[in-house]
């Protein structure tokens, strides 16, 4: 019975379909930039078995039309047997490869290697949703033929056949592009503005005028968003601060303005100019414009070591643009995003010009994954950076950010493309330890940009090129802590680091898109150190900070 149903199974199936599938499938178990949990393995390697059954099918087809050639039966038999006894030995074997190549990546970026024996379920997983996958495509061929016949009593039988196609994409195409995304959407709104209009426990409105939300705020508590009364509500004191610094210290200046506190990013900026000169942030030291994530967040890990290097007297500004996260803001907000970095920089910026050139705070841009790409929008070449600010420090910048892929693709020959160096290090840095981004390895003259990204970051490298264009950076040394194992595959890729996308902060600081204090602390160190500031005092806010 058991050999009966492998024959059935194979005698339905194209064997060049199978063959394709069977290939993508042990390929979609090789490793990629982070370990993959059992079940997002299932779903890489079901869509990779589907394309890999498609395009094999699909060659299969050319094949025969091309070279004119039907095999006799006992041909076929054999070509069956053969595929099913490589499957035997292949889907078992790759199975145990798989789970020991996680086990490794696991131990790359130091987590917890959990039991790999639920890897026996991917198979079973992957092959569901190919055959699923397989069905609807039978299904929408079956629909073809339905509407074909309909149109037969008009039209030629060819012309009937090739007109139902067309109808069929078209009305699929429709429902994928326009309604079932909008649903989508729609669906995904209220769920993210629900979650935007709570509080996360423990978080109270400021007690101090210095915070937006709190006494004289121009911006209610109501207004922050999520993300905002978070932020305004969280931070150092100046108690905390003088403890590291040893003498006096003042309170940091948040001020934030939440996406629902006005109708428009123009009317937005404006609010958070005024909310600036109320609180007398225009006075401080440093004035950080910082651009959020789609949901507003800022990381606190990034903000908080600039406000004890100086002491506390920092001001940071940012605004909400979005209540979806960035995955999802990343492919429908991407023009909200760089629109609210030009609007809010300009915006401040413009300010900040009427200051008296003595009494000007230091200006810096700041921005992280998607709040690094909208921050970069406000500065078309680098040296509009160098001349309209201080300093600027992007962290995990997304790969379509233009900017960022410019300067990577000018770096010095022989350098690669996850270290790149540009001009020296002179103006622009690249790093993600600290002692890739400390000063002192640049030279005499501090860098105006610096660009920290972990080799491993998903975020940084992820491009819709991937499914069919090697990457550079996987050409010839691999990044550190990325596998050796990993290589580059047409469309398996692709899938791999997408699904790399899903838990790229759920490993420690300085892997994947997750970046704590120690690299932070001596990236501001790099940029915008207070007078008099060593390399101790960064290891010693680094060591009091430690994620």
């Amino acid at each position: 019975m058991p050999v009966q149903a492998v024959r059935d199974f194979f005698a339905r199936k194209c064997p060049a379909g199978l063959t394709g599938a069977l290939l993508f499938y042990c390929l979609s178990l090789t490793p990629s930039l982070l370990p993959r949990a059992w079940l997002l393995q299932a779903v890489v390697s079901g869509v990779s078995v589907t394309i890999g059954y498609t395009l094999g099918a699909f060659l299969g087809w050319l094949a025969r039309r091309t070279v004119r050639w039907q095999p006799t039966p006992a041909v076929r038999r054999a070509a069956r047997w053969s595929l099913a006894g490589a499957a035997l030995v292949l889907v078992p074997l790759f199975g145990v490869l798989g789970a020991r190549w996680q086990h490794q990546t696991r131990a790359l970026v130091g987590v917890d290697q959990p039991s790999e024996s639920r890897y026996l379920l991917v198979v079973v997983v992957a092959i569901a949703m190919a055959s699923a996958a397989v069905l609807l495509a039978r299904s929408v061929r079956s629909l073809v033929g339905i509407v074909a016949r309909g149109l037969h009593g008009f039209a030629p039988r060819r012309v009937a056949g090739v007109g139902a196609a067309v109808i069929v994409v078209a009305v699929l195409a429709g429902l994928v592009t326009g309604l079932l995304p909008r649903a989508a959407m729609a669906w995904a709104d209220g769920v993210f503005l629900s979650q935007d209009t709570a509080t996360d426990p423990g978080v109270r409105p400021p007690t101090s005028s210095l915070r937006s939300g709190g006494p004289g705020s121009l911006v209610p508590w109501s207004a922050l968003g999520r993300q905002g009364r978070t932020f305004v509500s969280s931070g150092p004191t100046p108690h905390d601060i003088a403890a590291f610094t040893g003498t006096p210290a003042v309170e940091p200046i948040r001020a934030y303005v939440g996406v629902t506190a006005t109708t428009s990013l123009t009317d937005a900026s404006a609010l958070a100019v005024r909310e600036l000169e109320r609180t007398g942030a225009f006075q401080r030291k440093v004035l950080v414009v910082a651009t959020t994530t789609g949901t507003g967040w800022i990381n606190p890990r990034v903000m908080t070591p600039l406000e004890y290097m100086y002491g506390g007297d920092t001001a940071v500004v940012a605004l909400q643009y979005s209540h979806l996260p960035s995955w999802i803001s990343f492919l429908v907000d991407q023009d909200v995003a760089r629109q609210a970095g030009r609007d809010l920089f300009d915006a401040v910026h413009a300010r900040w010009e009427q200051l008296p050139a003595g009494r000007r705070p230091r200006l810096v841009a700041l921005g992280e994954s998607l709040g690094s790409l909208g921050s970069q929008a406000a500065f078309p070449t680098v040296d509009d950076v160098r001349t309209q600010t201080s300093a600027a420090l992007w962290v995990g910048t997304p790969n379509d950010s233009s900017l960022w892929r410019e300067l990577t693709a000018a770096r010095e020959p022989g350098t690669p493309p996850w270290r790149p160096v540009y001009q020296g290090g002179r103006t622009v840095r690249f790093g993600s330890t600290p002692s890739q981004v400390a000063w002192s390895d640049a030279g005499p003259v501090r860098p105006s940009v610096l660009f920290l990204q972990n080799p491993s970051d998903p975020i940084v490298w992820w491009s819709w090129d991937l499914a069919l264009h090697r990457p550079d950076w996987l050409v010839g040394a691999h990044p550190p802590g990325v596998s050796p194992q990993m290589h580059w595959y047409p469309f398996v890729t692709f899938w791999q680091v997408s699904a790399d996308l899903a838990l790229s902060t759920e490993v420690p600081a300085g892997h994947g898109h997750t970046y704590g204090t120690a690299q932070a602390t001596a990236a501001w160190a790099s940029l915008v150190p207070p007078d008099g500031w060593t390399g101790a005092r960064t290891a010693e806010l680094s060591a009091l900070l430690s994620d």
